[in-house]
């Protein structure tokens, strides 16, 4: 099973650059998109008409053109339920988190918020970390597979930026939204990438729009899948496919066997 998560900054901008086109011809049976800046409504008619998916689960913000996700599922055989948010209101009204239980996994579909270039936002996005690990943490006591893909608006290490003394002091790079991806890999947690490919350097996953920096490759893997330590034996690849454009994110992806 290959499973996709790519942040589109606007599913009806990306539409306009061969999303469709792509999306249709993706070797994946799961994707996951975030920032889809619309309601299901404005959703382009071929991406929800069941021509190139069998089902999916969107959840919007209430904030009309912000945040904003969505799954799709290829395979009309695979037994799926898809719920929206984490059960906390202040959280729950942005569009975030669309959960999906499988036979075999847990799936989280997250689009982690932006502390913002002023750290207006970082308590938010700080106890929006806080709380999702506690449901996340809830869910491996009992012995489920749990997978979070997604947008975490975080670089982790500096191995994961082109130019980490350079943000130190800016928010994707604070020392305290690095400590909470920390947590998350001690308390059960293993970024798939890595655990892959190791520590290969220049892997990014965002780039700035402003300064064409994805000429330059001067970039932020900020987009991950973390996945539970009982997924381990189940991964046979974490990948990032850098080449596919039309956001200022590319698609990252993993893949399992059951």
């Amino acid at each position: 099973m290959k499973i996709l998560s790519w942040n589109v900054n606007g599913i009806r901008a990306v539409a306009k650059k061969g999303f469709l086109e792509w999306a249709s011809k993706c070797d994946c049976d799961i994707l996951c998109l975030q920032e889809t800046k619309a309601e299901l409504s404005q959703f382009p008619a071929e991406l929800t008409s069941h021509e190139i998916f069998t089902s999916f689960q969107s959840d919007s913000a209430e904030k009309k053109g912000y945040s904003g996700t969505a799954t799709f599922f290829k395979d009309s055989k695979l037994n799926h339920t898809s719920t929206k948010g984490m059960g906390v209101e202040k959280y729950d009204t942005e569009g975030r988190i669309i959960r999906t239980q499988t036979d075999d996994f847990i799936l989280y579909n997250i689009y982690f918020p932006n502390g913002s270039r002023d750290n207006s936002r970082l308590e938010f996005k700080l106890g929006f970390y806080e709380s999702l690990l506690e449901k996340l943490k809830k869910e491996i006591a009992t012995g489920e597979k749990v997978i979070v893909c997604g947008d975490f608006n975080t670089a982790h290490r500096e191995i994961d930026l082109a130019r980490p003394k350079n943000n130190i002091k800016n928010s994707g790079f604070l020392p305290i939204e690095r400590q909470w991806l920390s947590t998350y890999l001690e308390s059960g947690f293993i970024d798939s990438f890595r655990k892959i490919n190791g520590d290969i350097e220049g892997a990014y996953s965002w780039w700035d729009y402003r300064f064409k920096s994805r000429d330059r490759n001067v970039g932020w893997r900020i987009d991950y899948f973390y996945i539970s330590e009982n997924l381990l034996p189940h991964l046979k690849d974490a990948f990032i496919l850098s080449e596919v454009t039309g956001s200022d994110h590319c698609p990252v992806g993993i893949e399992l066997e059951f």
